[in-house]
């Protein structure tokens, strides 16, 4: 069942979020729920705090470098990058369901890999590039309580923050 999007100003969003200690019916529910709201809202990953659950986990379903769809859960997720001196940097346009409309350049590693477990509790690895790569680095911050917003100068940051808001109108 899709779940509503939380949108940014959410205290949610802002959380680091707790590991999940249960791999059990209601894990694997919300992963289901997950991947419905992310493609009801059109998007290639989803964090659970997305949906106002705090729990480390996020799903994807996006290409790689190489354009070969990947789709998947991640639980617990580890995050690892490439070093300082053998990082090449993606300067790739990024959006958020959690303040849809605007996008901005991010800059981001263009290799990811991401440590964790799927629904049943088994290790998985990720290995990323493309977007790919840059989803898991976004679907990571997520979970640590950060969004793509953080990544941007302030001038960028508040011209996104300003278009979201006009796209958005007024709230009752």
């Amino acid at each position: 069942m899709a779940r509503p999007i939380t949108v940014v100003g959410t205290p949610v969003l802002r959380t680091p979020c707790r590991p999940v200690e249960r791999f059990d019916e209601e894990l694997a529910t919300l992963v289901e729920d997950m991947f419905a709201s992310m493609y009801e809202a059109k998007g290639v990953g989803l964090a659970a705090n997305q949906i106002g659950v705090d729990l480390r986990v996020f799903v994807y379903d996006c290409p790689d470098g190489d354009d070969v769809h990947q789709k998947g859960v991640v639980v617990n997720p580890t995050l690892v990058l490439p070093g300082a001196g053998e990082r090449n940097l993606d300067t790739g346009d990024e959006g958020c369901l959690s303040i849809p409309g605007p996008r901005a350049v991010v800059g981001r590693p263009d290799l990811a890999t991401c440590h964790g477990f799927d629904v049943t509790g088994a290790p998985v690895t990720v290995h990323g590039t493309g977007v790919l790569a840059r989803c898991l680095q976004h679907e990571t911050d997520h979970l640590d309580g950060l969004l793509y917003i953080d990544r941007l100068s302030n001038a960028a940051r508040k011209a996104v923050l300003k278009e979201f808001e006009e796209i958005r109108g007024p709230q009752a």
